[in-house]
């Protein structure tokens, strides 16, 4: 879940979906009767108040998180019969799904959760087998497609207008993926100007695909990092059950700068994201220099309570 603690959506081989309270070990809710075959993805939105899931029956149906009831069915989202994923695109109300035509033509196509009842926009791909997984970044509005079965990885600008997307660039290669996983912004090199980046299973190993913008200048570079999620709970999986509604925390990647703790509030079409601290990794030199006065701090207090008889282990 995006926003609340120890909350985790599961699909199963039965068709159903359970929301779980991880901490106390009691499923939330259970889906159970929207559909009769094969779940093929499943989605949180960007506060986690709904969720998506596609089926092998080829529609996509959009969940109240909270009761377990379907408020949208989106029928024949793609004509192929392989598999759909989706994703969210962060907190602009927009649902990306990807999919295949009767001819196997790759494509993926944007909704609007309000109004289903056609896609705001379709984008052909290309024609090959492999399935593809779509990564959002909320951060800098780019959505990266990743083929599974292929190398390559394509890139795309998003705005929140017709024609939504236009396309940047693509990475090519020659070794095929079996999966794909994105880092969080956290996890990257923001002084080498990394800006995604990610993780490739093949065969036989698991390869970091970084992204990076050259840059001449040194030091931080604010316009390729705003801020992004904390990874930090907005509300308790209670508080967001009985109807709480949070964005996700952000904080500064900025390793000189300390974020503020601050409220969030909801605005007209999208989400204002509040804030939590970030502090810079320390340096081994830093780390040794504690220890040492660490380690000298306990030697005085074992000398203080053997000059007062006092024992300890």
């Amino acid at each position: 879940h995006p926003t609340a603690s120890n909350v985790l959506g599961s699909v199963g081989g039965d068709q159903t979906i359970k929301v779980w309270d991880i901490e106390k070990g009691v499923a939330l809710n259970t889906l159970s009767d929207a559909c009769d075959q094969l779940i093929q993805d499943m989605v949180w939105d960007y506060t986690g108040k709904e969720y998506a899931f596609s089926c092998k029956d080829k529609a996509v149906r959009l969940v109240d998180a909270r009761t377990a009831t379907v408020s949208t069915k989106i029928e024949n989202a793609h004509e192929g019969a392989k598999s759909m994923k989706m994703t969210y695109l962060g907190n602009h109300n927009k649902l990306l799904s990807v999919g295949f035509t009767r001819q196997s033509h790759r494509q993926f196509k944007i909704w609007d959760p309000r109004n289903t009842s056609t896609e705001l926009e379709k984008f052909d791909i290309d024609q090959a087998a492999g399935v593809i997984m779509p990564f959002f970044d909320p951060d800098t509005s780019l959505l990266y497609l990743a083929g599974k079965g292929d190398g390559n990885v394509r890139f795309y600008e998003f705005v929140n207008e017709p024609p939504y997307f236009y396309p940047l660039s693509d990475f090519r290669s020659n070794v095929s993926a079996k999966g794909m996983a994105f880092v969080p912004k956290r996890g990257l090199n923001v002084m080498g100007c990394e800006t995604a980046r990610l993780l490739k299973l093949t065969n036989n190993s698991v390869e970091p695909l970084s992204f990076l913008v050259p840059r001449k200048a040194d030091g931080f570079q604010e316009d390729l990092y705003p801020d992004t999620s904390s990874g930090e709970p907005s509300h308790t999986a209670d508080q967001w059950f009985q109807g709480s509604e949070l964005p996700p925390k952000l904080c500064s990647l900025n390793p000189a700068v300390k974020g503020s703790s601050g409220g969030a509030s909801a605005s007209s079409g999208s989400v204002e994201p509040s804030r939590v601290s970030f502090s810079a990794a320390k340096t081994p030199a830093v780390l040794m220099e504690e220890l040492a006065k660490a380690q000298d701090r306990i030697k005085k207090l074992e000398d203080l309570l053997k000059a007062k008889g006092i024992p300890f282990d």
